[in-house]
């Protein structure tokens, strides 16, 4: 039976600290939790009743095993998470100053495994027989993830739904202005572009919201989904259709997930046919409940916890 959700890209063991205001040299005490953006995702549709898979690797030692472990805990099938020797499994540090500054440290090197993803290794019938494939920017960051992510992208198609995270991190690219011309070939392949402002504009050049999503959709996506912050999302299809919604009010505990959250209600919604308001309501409101929380893979809400969340209007 084909996947409604595989996605392929980061992963790692955040180590959040259990002292909040408090900068990484004083705290004392950390919460070990699977983490990565595209392991995140799948884990939230998973929270939803979606089946789910992550394509990924790690490294070949404890840390590894533990994200194995968690995987299965969560209900995400980990058959294509596979070690590589002499590369340790990444840990990311945060620090947790409530409520809009959350400074994170990756420990990527000398390599993160996950750029270690190897085009002849993927399984490209699983991978087109998806309902939805998940890729991200992160993993056109190197090769040879560069090169896989790029080939299952062109395998698939754009058969079902296809989704692009722009998912931009800086640091993760020797030459961050050599980006966009992955980014564009990238957006060529899918059919839902997802991001911010500063990451649309990285593969747009526009940052603008409605100009950055009429953007996408000239790149060849179906649908763009623009995330504006504090003024909330924008969702316009090629069809015409838009929605533009404002966050629900929460208080941030730690913001770090909420659009992992985002995004595995958002391929939720998608899958069940909701129309553009609804996915984005629905979609907010998973956000803003990991916000609320201090963890993101084990704070992945259920079904009723969103529910109650957009018929409140806020998160209590």
């Amino acid at each position: 039976m084909a996947y409604d959700l595989i996605t392929m890209g980061r992963i790692g063991v955040d180590l959040y600290p259990l002292q909040t205001g408090v900068p990484l040299p004083q705290v004392t005490s950390f919460g070990k939790f699977l983490g990565g953006s595209a392991t995140n995702v799948a884990v939230a549709a998973a929270r939803l009743g979606r089946r789910t898979a992550v394509i990924t690797r790690t490294g070949d030692d404890p840390f590894g095993t533990y994200l194995h472990e968690a995987l299965k805990d969560f209900g995400v099938d980990d058959r294509w998470v596979t070690p590589v020797p002499g590369l340790p499994t990444p840990v990311t540090f945060c620090e947790v100053f409530p409520p809009d500054d959350f400074p994170l440290y990756f420990y990527r090197l000398p390599k993160a495994p996950d750029l270690e993803i190897d085009a002849h290794e993927l399984d490209l019938d699983a991978i087109r027989d998806a309902r939805v494939f998940w890729v991200t920017g992160t993993g056109l960051s190197e090769e040879p993830s560069r090169t896989a992510t790029i080939a299952a992208l062109a395998h698939r198609a754009k058969s079902g739904t296809t989704v692009f995270d722009l998912d931009w991190r800086p640091m993760f690219w020797n030459d961050p202005d050599a980006a966009r011309p992955f980014y564009e070939e990238a957006l060529r392949h899918t059919t839902v572009a997802v991001g911010n402002l500063d990451e649309v504009e990285v593969a747009t050049g526009v940052r603008e919201p409605h100009a950055a999503a009429r953007a996408l959709l000239d790149a060849g996506v179906e649908l763009a989904v623009v995330k504006q912050g504090p003024k909330g999302v924008l969702a316009v299809n090629r069809e015409g259709a838009s929605a533009e919604v404002p966050p629900l009010p929460v208080n941030v505990l730690n913001g770090l997930g909420a659009g992992d959250a985002f995004g595995g209600s958002l391929v939720h919604g998608l899958l069940a046919g909701w129309d553009l308001e609804k996915t984005m309501r629905h979609a907010n409101a998973a956000g803003a409940i990991v916000a609320s929380r201090l963890e993101c893979s084990s704070a992945m809400p259920a079904p009723g916890e969103i529910e109650a969340a957009v018929t409140a209007g806020a998160v209590k």
